[in-house]
């Protein structure tokens, strides 16, 4: 018999997780698992402040180990992933943010730092620093004549290699450099409500940036999420993880219904889906949502394995993505 001290996490899973929320983790990880192993590919849509969360802890290893082929997320969690890869010394934690007064969150912003709950983001050493660099890449693709997606503009600052003289992680826990490593694309709806991005939009208006031109619009990733999908399906299925609700889930998972209702193109359905999420159904609510929902839109098929994991992210994809990176 194993000794707690032999047993993986994938086991202690499987032993102690059999009913109700947890049980649905072992679902959901197994038929992740299985979707794999008949060939699938899977795409990550993401929201939330999971970057700031440290998800790149898993998250890298799973791009890593090709078990995610695309991702779409906020614009927020691209740019936090590399803000905690170049100034996790200056990160401030709150564990008793919940008590602060408005005194207090003043006296926190007039220091230069913008909390996400219990997290504090140092401005100077995590945004500023991200911001000169990429304006040299803006300027860059202006004098060229180029245009690129946001995501684009983030893989071509890793490798300049500008940024690693500031590393204060292993470059290895982070996502968005896993990423860039594997090259798969980062579609990022909504990019102009990003530091980033609104950094981008004054130095357009500062006239130091050229036109908006300069970044791909969301429509573009759109029509070129349309070309991923296609090429990815053709020969395998692909299945739609997702943590959170928003625009990362709405924007992605809508292609499918665009390819066949309005371009009227023959293509699969998403062949799996699984949502992380503490929304809870209500009239109107897309986060929570039930997915037989998604059947009436055209996104899921009845067929389709189909999980709601109601609880706490932070908390289940670690322990999710792990389970299935020891079932490889």
């Amino acid at each position: 018999m194993k000794t707690a001290k032999d047993q993986t996490l994938k086991s202690f899973i499987k032993h102690h997780f059999r009913h109700f929320n947890a049980a649905v983790i072992v679902d959901a990880a197994e038929a992740y698992v299985e979707h794999l192993d008949r060939g699938g590919k899977m795409f990550l849509a993401m929201a939330g402040a999971m970057s700031t969360g440290e998800l790149g802890l898993s998250l890298a290893e799973m791009i890593r180990s090709e078990k995610i082929h695309g991702i779409s997320t906020t614009g927020a969690n691209l740019e936090e992933d590399l803000f905690n890869l170049i100034a996790h010394q200056h990160y401030r934690r709150i564990p008793g943010y919940r008590t602060l007064s408005a005194e207090e969150e003043v006296a926190l912003h007039e220091r230069k730092f913008n909390r996400v709950t219990d997290t504090c983001i140092p401005e100077e050493e995590a945004m500023r620093r991200l911001e000169k660099p990429m304006l040299k890449l803006w300027q860059k693709a202006e004098a060229e004549g180029n245009r690129y997606f946001p995501y684009e503009y983030f893989y071509q600052l890793i490798e300049t290699k500008a940024l690693e003289p500031y590393f204060q992680i292993d470059p290895k826990d982070s996502w968005v450099v896993a990423a860039c490593e594997k090259g798969i694309p980062v579609f990022t709806p909504g990019w102009e409500d990003s530091t980033i991005g609104n950094f981008f939009v004054s130095n357009v208006r500062k006239k130091a940036a050229g036109s908006f031109s300069l970044v791909k619009s969301g429509l573009e990733q759109m029509d070129y999420l349309i070309d991923w999908y296609l090429k990815n399906s053709k020969d395998q299925s692909i299945g739609f993880f997702q943590i959170g609700g928003g625009i990362a889930g709405d924007f992605s998972i809508c292609v499918v219904p665009l390819i066949q209702q309005d371009l009227k193109l023959d293509c699969r359905l998403w062949d799996y889906f699984c949502q992380i999420s503490d929304s809870t159904t209500s009239y109107g609510s897309y986060s929570g949502a039930h997915p037989n929902e998604k059947i009436t839109w055209g996104k899921l098929g009845i067929s389709t394995p189909k999980f709601i994991i109601e609880s706490d992210a932070s908390i289940v994809a670690p322990l999710l993505f792990q389970f299935i990176l020891e079932s490889a």
